[in-house]
């Protein structure tokens, strides 16, 4: 009863604390989950979700959270909570059949999808990209690398936009040539709604100047997760939206789930600024595999409960998924095979993944060893949520001071 009502208390400090100094990254871990089948006792969620409640009200209540809110232990739900509007325009409320944008969450689906054909044998990890994509201009990048953010590959998010990377050689202090990279305006090639083939073909008509050299460095892009969709549908002869409908989301019952894309363009759901201003359909809304998941909390808890009970994927292809691929800088964050990692010394590690696109921003946390995950999804743009994701620390009774990777991207 006592470490109960410590919980709490040592959760709410958390908020208050720094940053701690970072340490080496080890070189193996291993995620083993505690028994997800042992049922909560009433009493025990009831605990639960008085230790949350007050979190989420100053967490993102008091910060004018819209949005949706799930918190789960052992795959039962301990707290949940719809906020808001779906629609301003409308008034139409969230509810718990709403689906949001998850933005780069939509990477994890991605990721363990090509794990699976990974296991059914019909690619290798090792693979050259060049031999599921004729024409591909950048040699010497494997499915590895997309799939953990080491092909140095330019960000089509910016070339484009109307940015672009530009190689130059110079010297060091000690002389010694290198190469750096500047990001510089260039005139804009396309006009209409671009798809992830129009990325490909966009690449090797214009060949960007690619970030770094394969797996020199971890550098977080979109591009790669575009470039792994297009690899699932040329494997699998199917569209990559049609895939994932029928060989995930269907048989795991995510009935609220799908990839959008652009024959969908009719029924976009915009997402919002802060003052409640809708965005439009923009140009790269259409490319999908590094997002364009829509989903509700309750679809992404039925998404985190096969990935603990392998009923997608054999422990094993989980270990990868969840192993520190980049390890060249010191420090607690890293990134596996489309998750984010939590590697603080002496505690399991943690796979998450937030996320982030024009209004729409989320957190997907999953604590594997304490069987117990957070879902946070907003639409009208709220950068708390990412803070949010703490309140993970009321499962563990361990202090969360790590800062997160706000959009799901930037560094380890």
């Amino acid at each position: 009863m006592f470490r109960m009502m410590m919980i709490p208390i040592l959760t709410l400090l958390i908020m208050a604390c720094g940053s701690t100094p970072t340490q080496p990254v080890k070189d193996t871990f291993a995620v083993t989950p505690s028994d997800t089948h042992s049922a909560l006792s009433p009493a025990v969620k009831q605990y639960y979700a008085n230790a949350i409640e007050p979190l989420y009200q100053s967490m993102l209540v008091r910060t004018g959270f819209n949005g949706s809110i799930l918190l789960a232990k052992n795959g039962e739900i301990v707290f949940e909570d719809y906020r808001g509007m779906i629609n301003f325009k409308t008034k139409e409320p969230i509810t718990s059949s709403s689906v949001f944008h998850v933005a780069s969450v939509s990477k994890t689906f991605t990721a363990m999808v090509v794990l699976k054909l990974m296991e059914e044998g019909k690619l290798s990890l090792d693979d050259a990209v060049e031999k599921y994509l004729p024409g591909f201009p950048y040699p010497g990048i494997h499915i590895r690398e997309l799939l953990n953010h080491r092909s140095g590959l330019p960000k089509y998010d910016h070339f484009m936009s109307g940015t672009m990377s530009v190689a130059t050689k110079v010297r060091t202090r000690r002389g010694k040539l290198v190469t750096r990279y500047r990001t510089v305006k260039s005139p804009v090639q396309l006009t209409g709604l671009a798809t992830n083939e129009d990325v490909l073909q966009y690449m090797i008509r214009y060949l960007p100047a690619p970030e770094a050299s394969p797996n020199r460095r971890y550098n977080y892009c979109n591009t790669n997760f575009a470039m792994l969709a297009l690899i699932v549908e040329k494997i699998t002869h199917t569209p990559f939206p049609e895939y994932m409908e029928e060989k995930v989301f269907k048989p795991l019952g995510m009935n609220h789930t799908y990839i959008f894309s652009i024959r969908d363009t009719a029924d976009y759901i915009p997402s919002y600024t802060p003052s409640r201003r809708p965005y439009e359909l923009e140009k790269l809304d259409c490319v999908y595999g590094d997002k364009n998941v829509y989903t509700n909390v309750r679809d992404l808890l039925l998404w985190d409960k096969a990935l603990y009970d392998g009923k997608f994927l054999s422990q094993h292809s989980l270990d990868l998924a969840y192993t520190p691929y980049s390890n060249e800088k010191r420090g607690v964050k890293n990134y596996g095979l489309g998750w984010h990692l939590l590697v603080n010394p002496n505690e399991p590690v943690v796979p998450y993944h937030n996320g982030w696109w024009h209004g729409n921003n989320a957190v997907f946390k999953r604590l594997v060893a304490d069987t117990a995950t957070v879902i946070i999804l907003g639409n009208k743009f709220n950068s708390n949520i990412w803070r949010a994701g703490k309140m993970s620390s009321v499962f563990t009774g361990r202090p969360d001071t790590t800062l997160l990777d706000d959009s799901g991207g930037g560094g380890q």
